[in-house]
């Protein structure tokens, strides 16, 4: 969900122009907004789950992530949308580490790259199927 998050609004962004009255410069901020916060406040996600609780920080992640996205379906205006997807990166920026965290400690041995290439390619594929 988080990597679909990344592509999956640009289907969406003329539909958001228009209705929340968006100029293609301001429209872009729906995108920037989100990439922005994840990469900015990815590496503090990650240690916030060492010094937490990979299984708080990933619940806490989760919670800000849903509560963001249910805020973006009932934006009214540009300023919100852009607001609460900044928020949504925020989140994800947080549920992303632990998530990795949470796979590296649970699997062992030869299954710990069958998980993370599974990872992966869900991540991946997330990615892609947002542009559809």
């Amino acid at each position: 969900m988080v990597v679909l998050d990344v592509s999956i609004v640009n289907v969406a962004l003329p539909s958001m122009q228009r209705d929340l009255h968006f100029s293609l410069a301001n429209a872009q901020w729906v995108v920037n907004a989100y990439v922005l916060t994840f990469a900015g406040f990815l590496l503090l996600g990650g240690r916030t789950a060492d010094l937490f609780g990979r299984r708080r920080v990933y619940l806490a992640g989760l919670a800000l992530f849903t509560v963001a996205s249910i805020g973006a379906g009932l934006a009214t205006n540009g300023t919100q949308m852009v607001a609460v997807r900044a928020v949504q990166g925020i989140g994800g920026a947080i549920l992303s580490p632990a998530t990795l965290t949470i796979i590296v400690t649970t699997f062992r041995g030869p299954r710990l790259p069958k998980a993370l290439g599974t990872w992966s390619a869900v991540a991946g594929a997330g990615g892609a199927v947002g542009g559809l």
